[in-house]
């Protein structure tokens, strides 16, 4: 089976999974989705209140020798057991994801750019470009409303890692996208080329 994979990655809050889903619903299928977010390093080492002080949006934070290992294997139409993570403890759970292989997988993740490993199994790169601002509420939305935490917890980790990390390693990684998406799932414009590129390349 040919696979095609469409890595989509941007800032924290930028619009990725609102674009994720857009393609998953308009794509015939259908896609098998890979969350780098779920391959975090397991921390059982760690008691919660240390693993609440690790800097999560380091490129060291994720198991990305799994993650290429399970992507190859998509790629060459085996399915893998993705892991997934717990954002309320801040560490795996026991569970796991059957993800089987498609004619088109997409790779979501804020880094995935950023390894070059990873970029190498990418066959269109996608990044999701959004305000700085626009980006920050979002992630207060999320992490409050969603995941329990407090504010100043996400204040604290958005001025002491997110920031930063943004800065060092998500911003450089643009470069390396072929198509850089204003609004994400919302363009309606690129969304038409993306589809259109992907039934090129699965036709």
């Amino acid at each position: 089976m040919e696979t095609l994979v469409v890595g989509v990655a941007g800032g924290t809050g930028s619009g990725k999974t609102t674009l994720t889903r857009a393609l998953l619903d308009k794509c015939e299928g259908p896609p098998s989705v890979l969350y780098h977010d779920n391959y975090y390093r397991r921390r059982d080492e760690l008691t919660y209140e240390e693993r609440e002080k690790v800097n999560y949006d380091d490129l060291d934070a994720f198991d990305n020798d799994l993650f290429v290992d399970h992507l190859t294997a998509l790629r060459s139409s085996e399915a893998v057991e993705s892991p997934v993570y717990d954002f309320s403890i801040h560490n795996r759970s026991d569970d796991t994801t059957l993800v089987e292989p498609a004619p088109v997988i997409i790779v979501e993740g804020i880094l995935i750019f950023a390894e070059p490993r990873i970029c190498q199994l990418l066959d269109i790169k996608l990044f999701v470009d959004t305000d700085a601002d626009v980006r920050l509420l979002r992630r207060i939305k999320r992490d409050v409303v969603d995941r329990g935490r407090t504010l100043q917890s996400v204040e604290d980790q958005y001025l002491g890692t997110v920031k930063p990390m943004h800065e060092l390693y998500v911003e450089p990684s643009k470069r390396n996208a072929d198509l850089i998406i204003p609004d994400g799932g919302h363009n309606i414009v690129a969304m038409d080329m993306i589809l259109n590129r992907i039934q090129r390349g699965v036709g």
